[in-house]
């Protein structure tokens, strides 16, 4: 594997490189088949009330576990919250026994960047979408009006 992802949490081949998305994207080293785990989302625990307390840009890469828990990647992250967002990906999220994965939606062929949908929570400011997708959405993060 490439320096920054940990072995034990990645199924596939998977390398950084230059993304068209957003500064640095995960990459497939292999075609990856349809249907596949391909990474786990692993970082330090927090609860609620601590991730409430983090400001930008330390919530970047805080994402929702469980009724109880989210995970700062962070810290212990297995490189899998270096995955780019697009609104049409070729990665889905399962949550399993405390485990979130990231699972292929498609065949991702090698080279490809891997893609996952962001749902933020609902904050005041949006940050705005490059995915280029043709549904694209135009901003990563939902606006109470």
């Amino acid at each position: 594997m490439a320096r920054g992802f940990n072995r034990k949490f990645a199924r596939y081949k998977l390398c950084l490189g230059p993304s068209k998305i957003h500064h640095i994207g995960v990459f497939a080293v292999e075609d990856i088949p349809a249907g596949q785990r391909v990474i786990e989302y692993t970082g330090k625990r927090l609860t609620y009330a601590e991730g409430l307390d983090l400001k930008p840009p330390d919530d970047r890469y805080v994402v929702h576990l469980d009724h109880k828990w989210l995970l700062d990647g962070r810290k212990q992250g297995s490189g899998a919250e270096l995955i780019n967002h697009s609104c049409e990906p070729n990665l889905t999220v399962s949550r399993n026994s405390s485990h979130l994965f990231f699972i292929s939606r498609r065949k991702i062929r090698s080279g490809e960047e891997l893609t996952v949908r962001y749902i933020y929570p609902v904050k005041i400011t949006r940050i705005k979408c490059r995915c280029g997708s043709r549904r694209c959405r135009g901003t990563l993060q939902y606006v109470l009006r």
